[in-house]
């Protein structure tokens, strides 16, 4: 039943006092306490009933509401016999915590509330229980040892008729049932509406429409690690999780089958957590190459241990192949609480370790966007140290160098040439809308990727390449960013690291008058210089760029040279100019 049947309900006096957008979800049973922390008596899905004596003072209600929150109860009621008006700091803890709550008048017993409910949920489950069990016997005899997600999938297809598909954090299709793939944009939007529900504390299943198309998506949490408890940071784990989405609209589905997706998901996970155990090896091959590079190991130490690294990752492979670097850090903002973080209300941002995250990441973004499957990660090697984590990445050997301005793919194949080097900006491509909103307003990933290499003595230069590709694209605005190697040998390696305090003077002094100029007369200053500049002074290009008469171009640049003292017929001038662009 769900919680909105219950406040309807007229006989059980119960009084809304907030958490009215969660009024659907489902209750699957009600207890009683007044205990301080009843976290070993719940299991999820109850109405919990309390008479406030465990409340001493304002400061017990935040860490009971965060235990009732962890646990996955459907909603909280205190009743009004003992204290009269409910809390101010109760309310507050629900509203924070996401947890409708509701007062219960003095004049009614928990015994009839209780009654209630226990009696419309025992009806609801009575007709489907049978089917229930027996699905889940027959999910749990085909689970994953028995032919990996794709089984648990088909059966929920034939039994349910339900279309379903497992992605990772980016979108990428990692099982489906039968011959129907997701497409890669309906992937990447569900993982970002999932993402951005996780971070504003919505209880699963988040619903989501794509393209005319309602999905349910349900998280596949880590099976060993199990739900997040009430005391961790939901960054910890946001961006690692696969989910679940399912072509339907869960939100009216009855709890027997919202316990069978739960069982669903459980089974996944065991999946995930047995393929993430295989990948310890190669974690542990690169944390060893990365610990030899870095301490400036001979490059005879460093060749052998490549050559026992090389079957691994790329088994079959007769030559020894080449490698690139890709360096990554995740860095958060410091939490104000849940409403910032995402998580529990008083975690702290600063104690978060960017590292395995910032490593579970580029495990998923190095792999091929255009292979499905979980095993598409096998060629991967990442390891981390502190906030950093930095992955060795093994290449066919280059067979013919590729002009930069076709470089237009990150793998092999993809483009008229031969390169197999992976590529900063399209790396990012598929995957920057998602991370985004699992980024949230606190968080910022940064990469940086190396040229390729094709000897043990170039992989310390590549590490530091990419290291130093990885603080510019840091020193640029969005949440994620990245900058490869050829990016080092242009004017974009000194800006960034030109101080806060000349970047702003300088663009001040050049740019402010402008913009002052066009606030006031929406002249289009800044625009008309940016397109000049990018058509290197050519008057009749930038006019047709512009659409403009030649005379009205020569006007705005007239106007240009009046307001900033400057002539924009030097080099020196247009220099400084672009340069105040690039760093405005």
């Amino acid at each position: 039943m769900r919680l909105r049947a219950l406040l309807e309900t007229d006989a059980l006096g119960l009084r809304l006092l907030g958490g009215e957008d969660e009024l659907d979800r489902s209750v699957r049973g009600v207890m009683t306490t007044d205990l301080r922390d009843p976290s070993r008596y719940l299991t999820g899905g109850e109405l919990v009933l309390t008479g406030l004596a465990w409340r001493r003072d304002a400061a017990d209600s935040e860490p009971f509401v965060r235990i009732l929150t962890g646990a996955g109860v459907a909603g909280l009621a205190a009743g009004e016999a003992e204290l009269g008006e409910i809390p101010g700091d109760l309310i507050e803890a629900c509203e924070r915590h996401h947890l409708p709550l509701f007062a219960v008048h003095e004049t009614v017993a928990f015994a009839t509330i209780t009654e209630h409910v226990v009696r419309q949920v025992s009806g609801e489950r009575a007709g489907d229980l049978a089917a229930v069990v027996d699905r889940h016997r027959r999910l749990m005899t085909s689970g994953p040892a028995g032919g990996g997600p794709e089984v648990v999938l088909d059966l929920l297809g034939s039994d349910l008729d339900l279309h379903a598909w497992v992605l990772s954090p980016t979108g990428r299709q990692i099982a489906g049932a039968g011959d129907a793939p997701l497409a890669g944009t309906v992937g990447a939007a569900l993982a970002g509406h999932h993402l951005a529900a996780t971070r504003t504390g919505r209880r699963a299943p988040h619903r989501a429409t794509v393209e005319g198309i309602t999905y349910s998506l349900f998280p596949i949490r880590n099976a060993v690690r199990g739900a997040v408890p009430a005391s961790r940071d939901v960054r910890e784990s946001v961006l690692s999780d696969w989910l679940l989405a399912v072509e339907a609209d869960a939100s009216d589905w009855p709890p027997a089958r919202l316990d069978l997706l739960q069982g669903v998901t459980q089974l996944i996970a065991v999946e995930r957590d047995r393929r993430d155990a295989a990948r310890t090896v190669r974690r542990r091959l690169a944390q060893e190459v990365l610990e030899l590079v870095q301490t400036g190991a001979a490059p005879a130490e460093i060749a052998a241990r490549l050559r026992v690294a090389a079957p691994v990752l790329l088994p079959g492979l007769g030559t020894a192949p080449h490698w690139q670097v890709v360096v990554a850090r995740v860095e958060w903002g410091g939490a104000e609480g849940s409403a910032a973080a995402g998580g529990p209300a008083g975690s702290s941002g600063s104690a978060l370790a960017g590292g395995p995250v910032a490593q579970a990441l580029l495990e998923e973004i190095l792999v091929d966007p255009a292979v499905a499957g979980p095993e598409s990660a096998d060629r991967i090697a990442v390891a981390h140290t502190g906030d950093e984590a930095v992955a060795l990445v093994p290449l066919p050997a280059v067979t013919a160098p590729v002009p930069a301005d076709e470089a237009d793919a990150a793998y092999a194949g993809e483009s008229a040439g031969q390169d197999p080097a992976l590529h900063a900006d399209v790396l990012l491509a598929a995957v920057r809308e998602p991370l985004s909103a699992g980024l949230a307003d606190d968080g910022r990933l940064t990469l940086g990727v190396s040229a390729a290499v094709h000897s043990p003595e170039g992989l310390r230069g590549a590490l530091e390449e990419a290291r130093h590709a990885r603080r510019v694209a840091a020193a640029r605005p969005g949440r994620v960013c990245a900058a490869g190697h050829h990016e080092l040998a242009s004017h974009v390696l000194l800006l960034p690291f030109v101080p806060d305090d000349v970047r702003r003077a300088f663009t001040a002094r050049l740019l402010d008058p402008l913009r002052d100029y066009d606030r006031r007369h929406r002249a289009e200053l800044i625009p008309t210089l940016e397109a000049f500049l990018d058509c290197d002074g050519s008057w009749t290009r930038c006019a047709s760029r512009l659409h403009l008469h030649v005379n009205t171009l020569r006007y705005r640049v007239g106007r240009i040279e009046q307001l900033t003292g400057r002539d924009l017929s030097r080099l020196e001038d247009k220099l400084d100019f672009f340069l105040a662009l690039r760093m405005s």
